[in-house]
Parts: C-alpha cells; sequence; structure tokens
C-alpha cells in the first residue's frame, strides 16, 4: 500500500474527526494542525514496520453547510 486516505469531518461536540477508508483507524482532535500529527501517528502504530507503511496520508476533509432558503 502506498497510500492511505482519511475522511475528515466537524465533530459536534468541537473539532475535528478522522476515520482511515478500508481500514480500522480513528482519531480525532481539537485542530487541523494537531489532527495532522495525530493522523501520523495513528497510522505508525497501525503500521509499525516502516516497510508495510503506507508512504502517503491523504485527508479529505468534509465539511457540511447548511443555510436557509
Amino acid at each position: 500500500m502506498t497510500e492511505i486516505i482519511f475522511l475528515v469531518e466537524d465533530d459536534p461536540e468541537g473539532g475535528y474527526v478522522a476515520r482511515a477508508i478500508g481500514e480500522s483507524i480513528f482519531t480525532q482532535s481539537d485542530s487541523i494542525e494537531e489532527l495532522r500529527e495525530m493522523v501520523k501517528d495513528a497510522v505508525h502504530c497501525h503500521y509499525p514496520d516502516e516497510a508495510t507503511r503506507p508512504k502517503l496520508i491523504r485527508l479529505h476533509i468534509v465539511h457540511d453547510e447548511v443555510i436557509a432558503s
């Protein structure tokens, strides 16, 4: 695997939640900057062997916006 993709969404309680697509990796944080570090750490914990660890981490950030009609 050369790339892993995380779906990043706003947490209803504040901050952000990230879920890896196709893997059981989840993390959360209060800011996007902190989330980047938390995602890296989570990937390193899930793939301790550098040879099998994905080389790229992609964050797909989704924001819902509600507007009145």
